[in-house]
């Protein structure tokens, strides 16, 4: 058994871990909505249309915030389609995702099913096709208490009272040339501030999220960012950042490791932000939202398919990725890598929730399931609370083709008010278990209060309808603890919590 270390102090903090850093993403795009969280007739739905069997896996997820409608489907969407009575809202083609959208869901109904979810919506504005001027009538619709044109029609249309949505997109991805009508840098920067500029006068209490570079690998990425922010910085609050992962090759190690280029990425954007602060001789400081985030790649050659089979259907199967364990420990150490830079990244969203690269499945008119990475989710929302703490990880390394040290043990902790700490642990080893000691002496008398961890023998095993728990939480084995130190077996190849009390 090898050996592994970890040091923690309530004096080593990073930041207070902000509730949205679990927050989760909904797009009008392939069965997220339409045979998703909405599917009339079925035998869960509710009086709107919800499946209500939905809801109660988003909240056992424990998700407080959903990024909405978009995704590259915002860049050509129309907020004012989505309101008002549903017989009259038109069909419109959908050319980020070649479909068609009927808008029977729209910005009310999506609000009620945020509020059975127990959650917060993250609303994106369209900086594609449109610009300022109906950036600010969305909010001044949303949010705006009445006597006003667009508050008004609100009212008209059933909701007396304010949304109250406070979290808003700026656009998606503007950077992208697959995105409607994408931008440059200065192009979008002036779009961008104008825009927040007019949201923040209509609602003050409002923040803004400006796209960031669609993904570290883009050609302008770090060149983006300076240029946008140079335009924008003082009418934002944060910017956003994109990264998925994949492991095409079936190279395990290698694909585990991709937690590294992640940190990366992260360092490099919140550095870039402060180097516009200090060019501004600004007070004001900047946070990142890294609004899309998972592992996806299993669907591509499935999607290339579904085109071929005809464009323009409603709610046609898309990016329905089918996860394994092995994506479970990558989405684990993904949990932990925005945990370990929770003093920046305020907010996060897995994307996206239901169907789509999604941690819960449905079958149309069937069941509802968890998929593997549901699980890891599912533990750092509920325990990954309070105030997050600078793990000391000392940890034997591999090589593998991107990097030359990666930790075998990646780790993170959490401290709670009432004292209790959380321990997230993955063991990158394929063969071997690790005896991993962790150094509480700061924190006084804890005990182990658990030890959950997530295992399978097969790298590629999956959760199906049929066998919903192949991929399932159990009872780690634990250790002991004495004098403030704890020794706690780490399996090889698992996700781990250790929670102390």
């Amino acid at each position: 058994m090898k050996n592994a270390k970890i040091i923690l102090d309530k004096d080593f903090i990073i930041g207070k871990v902000d509730k949205r850093l679990y927050g989760s993403f909904i797009e009008h795009l392939g069965r997220a909505v339409y045979g998703g969280i909405y599917e009339p007739g079925h035998p869960e739905a509710d009086e709107q249309g919800f499946r209500r069997d939905v809801i109660e896996m988003v909240k056992e997820l424990g998700v407080p915030l959903v990024r909405y409608p978009g995704g590259n489907f915002v860049s050509g969407f129309n907020w004012e389609d989505s309101v008002g009575p549903k017989e009259q809202r038109p069909k419109r083609l959908d050319l980020a995702w070649f479909t068609t959208e009927t808008n029977e869901v729209g910005l009310h109904e999506f609000a009620d099913w945020a509020k059975e979810a127990d959650s917060e919506v993250m609303y994106a504005i369209n900086l594609g096709t449109r610009g300022p001027e109906n950036a600010r009538d969305i909010v001044e619709y949303a949010n705006h208490p009445g006597g006003s044109k667009f508050s008004d029609m609100r009212i008209a249309n059933g909701k007396k009272e304010p949304l109250g949505i406070k979290l808003w997109c700026l656009g998606n991805e503007m950077d992208g040339p697959w995105q409607i009508c994408h931008k440059t840098a200065k192009e979008y920067g002036r779009t961008a501030n104008e825009a927040a500029k007019l949201m923040k006068w209509v609602d003050p209490t409002i923040e803004t999220v400006a796209c960031g570079s669609s993904g570290s690998g883009m050609p302008t990425f770090g060149d983006w960012e300076l240029e946008m922010l140079d335009e924008c910085y003082e009418n934002i609050d944060y910017v956003s950042l994109h990264r998925y992962y994949g492991n095409p090759t079936g190279d395990t190690p290698g694909f585990l490791a991709r937690t590294l280029d992640m940190d990366e990425f992260i360092k490099t954007v919140a550095a870039i932000c402060d180097s516009v602060k200090g060019k501004k001789h600004s007070n004001h400081t900047v946070n990142l939202s890294f609004d899309e985030w998972n592992v996806w790649y299993h669907s591509h050659e499935q999607d290339k398919e579904v085109w071929k089979q005809g464009k323009w259907g409603r709610a046609l199967p898309l990016l329905e990725d089918i996860y394994n364990f092995e994506d479970a420990l990558l989405v684990g150490s993904m949990l932990i890598t925005l945990l370990r830079n929770a003093d920046r990244v305020k907010i996060a969203c897995l994307a996206q929730l239901v169907n789509v690269i999604a941690p819960i499945m449905t079958r149309n008119g069937g069941g509802c399931w968890a998929q593997t990475i549901f699980y890891p989710f599912m533990h750092a929302s509920r325990y990954g609370r309070g105030t997050a703490l600078n793990a000391l990880v000392t940890s034997p390394t591999y090589a593998c083709q991107d990097f030359d040290r990666v930790p075998y043990i990646d780790a993170m902790a959490t401290l709670e008010e009432d004292g209790s700490v959380s321990v997230f642990c993955v063991n990158r080893d394929m063969e071997e278990d690790f005896q991993l000691e962790i150094d509480l002496r700061s924190f006084g008398d804890l005990q182990i209060r658990e030890h959950t961890i997530l295992h399978h023998d097969d790298v590629k095993a999956v959760n199906t309808e049929e066998n919903p728990k192949n991929v399932y939480p159990s009872q780690g084995p634990g250790g002991t603890i004495e004098n403030g130190r704890a020794a706690v077996t780490i399996p090889a190849l698992s996700w781990n919590v250790i929670r102390f009390a």
